[in-house]
């Protein structure tokens, strides 16, 4: 039996209003499951394992949505039922996610460190190596935008800092927030982090651009630089 019949025959096998393309016909993507959205970008699943299943299989694989999102071309193809036309699929369903997370913080406001952190955990907090993204700010903290400053080893010996501010210059901003991860999942602070934030702090004072914050995110939370007076006098 082909792949596509097994899919149709459990599709057909259900009743109308558990069909996940009906119910999300009927009542919206938001009524279906994980698996169930996968399953309908999937479309067919392969000999003796549905569609369904294969969905369900590959989230468990890649330990949900956020694994699923870093997963590469050569991973997704690999997997059994996949290949290289579903791998397609779904990498691009992710990276329409991500683009739409990238507009979406220009309507935002930033009140608390805990707005910056949620705004960016999914993206950074499970990250295999440290990166630096600088949030611009205007005069009431509203988000115009988010910028990749740096990737690797982030610290103070390393970073530019003029890079930091590049941005926020071009576009006239007058604050900023500093955020980076630490990939062993621990936010604490190091040494590197506070030296780095004072470097920043100095630095925006004689460019007028106040460091609102430098905000480490991990796996186990998020710590505020500002809050702890680390780096900030």
């Amino acid at each position: 039996m082909q792949a596509s019949s097994v899919y149709q025959t459990m599709v057909r096998d259900m009743p109308t209003e558990e069909r996940p393309r009906e119910r999300l016909r009927l009542r919206g993507p938001e009524s279906l499951t994980n698996a169930e959205l996968v399953a309908i970008l999937l479309r067919t699943g392969a000999n003796g394992e549905n569609v369904i299943n294969v969905a369900t299989r590959i989230l468990s694989t890649f330990e949900g949505l956020r694994g699923l999102s870093r997963a590469s071309f050569g991973e997704l193809s690999a997997q059994h039922a996949m290949g290289e036309a579903k791998a397609c699929q779904l990498l691009a369903a992710m990276e329409l996610g991500k683009r739409l997370l990238q507009e979406m913080p220009q309507q935002r406001i930033v009140r608390s460190a805990e707005d910056v952190y949620a705004m960016l955990f999914g993206e950074m907090a499970l990250l295999e190596q440290e990166e630096l993204r600088v949030v611009l700010l205007t005069t009431r903290h509203e988000v115009i935008t988010i910028r990749d400053v740096y990737r690797g080893n982030v610290s103070s010996a390393i970073v530019r800092i003029g890079e930091v501010f590049r941005d926020a210059v071009r576009e006239g901003c007058p604050g900023i927030i500093a955020v980076h991860n630490h990939p062993s999942g621990d936010p604490s602070p190091s040494p590197e982090d506070v030296n780095l934030t004072k470097q920043l702090v100095e630095a925006g004072r004689m460019l007028g651009i106040d460091v609102i914050d430098h905000i480490v995110i991990a796996r186990k939370g998020f710590v505020s630089l500002k809050e702890k007076r680390m780096g900030f006098t």
